[in-house]
């Protein structure tokens, strides 16, 4: 089992991987449940595969399952979702010192951390991330959101989890378009700093894929403690470090709002086309080589991931898709800073991109191949 410590201003908690954190969830979270009612809001398929598990474990404490239901896909995540989540917890008595225990993918925990943000100006949550794109990302680090009409993720707060359980055997039952989509967080954190990762990936992420557990073991732990030290650098996103693993997700929003956020294209394939997008435009500018850019476009081929926009078979142009990143959390004074590249593990904040640049860079990109 890897423990890692996400270490914060005055407070850490801990992330456990392994292949048995749902068996032994009863005493992991013991500290944390008050109640012999535990609020546990579950992704359905993700329920209905690891319920049982997670049900028997809490038993054998002495708790039993008060169960909320959400629907899979990005849809959970909505104005809606969160008022008829928060009116079911108020529901359940839930107060400030109590915890919720968030089981399934970035959706629900997203939408269950948001909820408990704001649920009597707060309470605590537990993450049971059943995705490997929330194992190694959206449970840890604590920013939690709900989609608008104007954009994803625009609506949120940062609310900490007080444990995080990513039990590699939830993995087993996930379709392999949704570990692809996971793995590109994953390559992410080779490609932003951690070039030594992101050579170890180029020789064991067909291990990773194919689930092979002391391979998955090591990427998930080794992306969570990349995670965890940006996070603990930069928690609520001030100084520009933890801007860092938003690498791809300029570019990869922007195409999943024009995609309308659909099964057309997964948040993780559309990161993965991001960061091909991203190491493209920094070669353009000069910043990388185009060697390191094509070995980033192949790593995520490798991995079945998608490389062009042409792909997609949008009719879009450039400008249409700019037009999206305005709407962009991380707009500042009127600009849009970039996550680009001057090498493989050393990605950086740029302030000065011009937007009809890049749009002239996606029109090519559009023509191209």
């Amino acid at each position: 089992m890897d423990v890692i410590p996400v270490e914060l201003s005055g407070r850490t908690y801990e992330v456990h991987v392994a292949s048995d954190m749902l068996d032994n969830a009863g005493q992991l979270a013991a500290p944390f449940l008050r109640k012999q009612m535990v609020p546990v809001v579950a992704d359905a398929n993700a329920w209905a595969h690891h319920g049982g598990r997670l049900s028997k474990a809490l038993a054998t404490h002495g708790h039993e399952i008060a169960l909320y239901q959400v629907a899979s896909g990005e849809g959970a995540k909505s104005w809606q979702g969160l008022a008829q989540l928060t009116d079911w917890l108020l529901a359940q008595g839930v107060e400030r010192g109590d915890h919720v225990i968030a089981v399934g993918g970035g959706v629900v925990g997203d939408l269950t951390g948001f909820a408990c943000s704001i649920l009597k100006r707060g309470c605590g949550f537990i993450q049971v991330p059943t995705t490997l794109l929330a194992q190694v990302d959206s449970s840890v680090g604590g920013k939690t959101a709900i989609n608008t009409k104007a954009g994803k993720n625009l609506v949120g707060a940062f609310h900490q989890p007080s444990l995080v359980l990513a039990d590699l055997t939830t993995l087993n039952s996930l379709p392999d378009r949704e570990m692809r989509a996971g793995y590109a967080e994953v390559l992410k954190y080779g490609v932003l700093g951690e070039a030594e990762f992101f050579a170890w990936l180029g020789e064991n992420g067909t291990d990773v894929l194919a689930r092979k557990p002391d391979a998955l073991g090591h990427a998930v732990a080794t992306s969570v403690a990349a995670k965890a030290r940006i996070v603990a650098d930069d928690e609520r996103e001030t100084t520009g470090a933890r801007a860092l693993l938003n690498l791809g997700h300029t570019f990869g929003h922007a195409l999943e709002a024009e995609t309308g956020f659909s099964e057309r294209l997964l948040h993780g394939e559309g990161v993965a086309l991001g960061m091909v997008l991203a190491a493209r435009y920094s070669a353009r500018r000069g910043h990388l080589t185009q060697a390191d850019a094509s070995k980033i476009a192949q790593a995520v081929a490798a991995a079945g991931l998608p490389t062009e926009i042409t792909a997609l078979n949008m009719k879009v142009d450039g400008r249409e898709l700019v037009d999206h990143m305005l709407h962009d959390k991380k707009m500042d004074a009127g600009t849009l800073p970039f996550i680009l590249l001057r090498s493989i593990g050393a990605a950086f904040l740029a302030k000065d991109v011009d937007l009809e640049d890049v749009a002239a860079f996606l029109n090519e990109q559009l023509k191209a191949h």
